[in-house]
């Protein structure tokens, strides 16, 4: 059957889904937009009629033979991973038995494409709640089991290749690249006779199943193989400063000269005067090459965190200020790594340092600090906290909404989600545009957060807080947000959401 007749038996709005899920790798994302558009302009618009209609039966030719199958299995397999990734996201707000019906239907075709098979098992699991089974095909789990015994033997044999020899020629018999082994370097692979190769196996070894013996460590031993490991990091960095030293080559002499009197001041914790703030002017005749090079000569990212008050002190008596160039530089080397790393709450003297920095210095630290932090997707609590401190206490509003934007393209976390709510609670001056991208963002993260207080509170923020900004396409959109919303807080936000008038 032909794509236009398939299409005839989906109504309008289902017909536009079905366009978008055949829009190639973007079909999913495609897809969420259409519904996202579709929920905004109907907030009562469902799925279901969507779902029954792929369940539908339809009579179709399979091997010369008139049989019934569901219309979903009549699509391309492009179609189908796409759908899957689509009701992925979406299955939290959608009738558990529809899903499931569709789930039951694409099981009864013959799926040969692995990746959907495996689509349909996750997301099976997903809605039931359950991990039982494996998402592994038979074949696929022959394949690990074989492979596991190759690396068991792996030490015996003295050499990795021999892990993938067998397998690489299953896989040039039966013409399917499981292990694509373009002609690299992989022709000098003789593990055997190569002394050198032997020398970094050692270093590099992963031992999956290790052998009696390895498990019984001496404790002599186990003090040698941490020293070992941290020789070979030590090594590590002497390369990282080797290849900066090469760099510093390219420095002017009284350039070179300052080096070593910061270093000492950042090393020795000692009071800074008015001589420390005359070698910071260094600073003031790097171009932005010289700049990188000198903060990797000080190694500001490993400063103690009790030192930087008084070096940001110090920076911040300079006279005129730093450039924008230099400033993001010195953040970027001075601030980043270590509010990166934070496991827990940052020191005071870290907190003084990046506030000191962001009031004198805040499009910079919005760049070089704030932005990567977010971008790097993974904002935990410890770093969230610094951010609502810099949103809070040192931001003017049009630095905030920098920091606002940059959120609208990014993925969203508990921690971003603590940082949104700082912005809000600042009452940020929002142009129509940015609210309308932003409750756009908001819908398509809603299924993601619909058990989150911390997201429910934030949409209640917006609804009591921002109500002359919302415009009735605004309305609709965050009524499909609140649809997906399974807090004791959806009354409350249902409420609060029928008191704005339009």
């Amino acid at each position: 059957m032909d794509m236009k007749a398939l299409l005839q038996r989906f109504d309008g709005r289902s017909r536009l889904l079905v366009h978008s899920l055949h829009s190639g790798a973007a079909g999913a994302s495609n897809a969420q937009t259409v519904f996202n558009k579709q929920r905004r302009s109907d907030p009562d618009f469902t799925l279901n009629p969507f779902l029954e209609t792929l369940c539908q039966q339809e009579a179709c030719v399979h091997e010369d033979a008139l049989v019934l199958k569901p219309l979903v299995c009549l699509f391309s397999e492009g179609f189908k991973r796409n759908l899957l990734c689509f009701l992925h996201v979406l299955h939290p707000g959608l009738p558990k038995d529809h899903v499931l019906h569709l789930l039951r239907c694409l099981t009864r075709d013959d799926v040969e494409n692995q990746w959907t098979c495996v689509l349909i098992k996750q997301l099976q699991r997903d809605i039931e709640g359950t991990r039982k089974g494996t998402l592994l095909t038979s074949d696929g789990t022959g394949k690990l089991k074989s492979l596991c015994e190759r690396f068991r033997n792996a030490n015996e044999k003295g050499k990795w290749a021999y892990c993938f020899e067998d397998l690489e020629a299953e896989d040039k018999e039966t013409n399917i690249p499981v292990l694509s082994q373009k002609k690299r370097k992989s022709d000098n692979m003789d593990h055997d006779g190569d002394a050198q190769e032997d020398q970094q196996s050692k270093r590099l070894k992963m031992d999956f199943c290790p052998s009696e013996e390895e498990e019984r460590l001496t404790e002599e031993e186990e003090p040698k193989i941490r020293t070992s490991q941290l020789q070979q990091s030590a090594a590590s960095v002497s390369q990282a400063r080797s290849d900066v030293l090469g760099s510093s080559k390219n420095l002017p002499d009284h350039m070179k000269a300052a080096v070593p009197v910061i270093k000492e001041l950042l090393d020795t914790e000692s009071a800074w005067d008015e001589s420390s703030v005359s070698a910071l002017k260094v600073f003031h005749e790097c171009d932005p090459n010289e700049v990188e090079v000198l903060c990797s000569m000080l190694c500001l990212s490993e400063a103690s965190e009790q030192s930087l008050p008084q070096f940001c002190s110090c920076l911040l008596e300079l006279s005129p200020d730093l450039s924008h160039s230099t400033a993001s530089a010195v953040i970027t080397h001075l601030l980043l790594p270590k509010i990166l790393s934070l496991a827990e709450p940052a020191s005071r003297c870290l907190v003084t340092a990046v506030m000191s920095l962001c009031t004198r210095y805040p499009r910079p630290t919005c760049q070089a600090l704030i932005e990567p932090v977010l971008q790097k997707g993974q904002t935990g609590s410890a770093q969230a906290e610094v951010l609502c401190r810099l949103v809070v206490d040192c931001l003017e509003p049009h630095h905030m909404l920098l920091v606002f934007r940059t959120i609208l393209g990014v993925s969203w976390d508990e921690g971003v989600l603590s940082v949104i709510h700082a912005l809000l609670d600042s009452e940020l001056e929002l142009s129509e545009e940015d609210f309308s991208l932003f409750t756009d963002q908001l819908c398509s993260q809603s299924p993601h957060f619909s058990k989150s207080m911390k997201f429910a509170k934030m949409l209640l923020s917006v609804l009591t807080k921002y109500q002359s900004h919302v415009n009735p396409a605004c309305h609709h959109t965050l009524s499909s947000c609140l649809s997906f919303n399974e807090t004791f807080l959806k009354k409350s936000l249902q409420a609060a959401l029928k008191r704005i008038s339009l």
